[in-house]
């Protein structure tokens, strides 16, 4: 069929059909918005509570072998910044070792580590966990340590350090800028752009 054809065709078929005048649409109503009850659920959802069973939890991991790779990265998280985390090129700023700790020493160890870096604003840290190759049943603090750290809404992304800062049996941990971190990076971009 050639393109006269075609076009014969389609204005034959559209031969009774008239042009929209006004095709501008007017909101018959205001954008939906959440009440209270509808926001406090949706909080709740997103974020895991220390009440919760699954929050850090000692019970439960998925056991990892002491040579595996841990990796994580925050939806959002900029992949040249995740490449120079999973790199090691920042400066260690902080660094806690787990070594001949129980499970629940390790969880209470982390959880104060992490809440200290955020108040003096330290961004990258080492989280020394050990491979537990001996350990019954193996990598047993690892395991939970990959399982944990995902779960604290300040970390950014954690991943198994380079073999001078510990290798698998260590992770390098990105935090969340602070507030104060962030207002002073505002200041010092507008200030360059004025």
């Amino acid at each position: 069929m050639s393109h006269s054809d075609e076009l014969s065709l389609f204005q034959e078929m559209m031969g009774d059909i008239k042009p929209i005048t006004q095709d501008t649409v007017l909101p018959t109503s205001s954008p939906h918005k959440a009440n209270e009850s509808q926001q406090a659920r949706k909080e709740a959802a997103q974020a895991l509570a220390e009440t919760d069973s699954d929050y850090l939890s000692l019970d439960t991991a998925i056991l990892l072998q002491p040579d595996d790779v841990i990796e994580y990265k925050r939806d959002g998280m900029q992949d040249g910044v995740y490449r120079k985390v999973r790199l090691g090129k920042y400066d260690i700023q902080a660094r806690l070792d787990l070594h001949k700790r129980t499970l629940k020493q390790a969880r209470d160890e982390i959880l104060h580590f992490l809440k200290q870096c955020q108040k003096m604003d330290i961004r990258f840290a080492v989280i020394v966990h050990g491979k537990g190759a001996k350990s019954n049943p193996p990598a047993l603090i690892k395991s939970h340590v990959a399982q944990w750290l995902p779960q604290i809404k300040e970390v950014m992304c954690v991943h198994s350090a380079k073999t001078q800062h510990g290798g698998t049996g260590a992770v390098y941990v990105l935090l969340r800028k602070s507030e104060a971190k962030k207002l002073d990076n505002r200041e010092k971009h507008q200030k360059r752009s004025s």
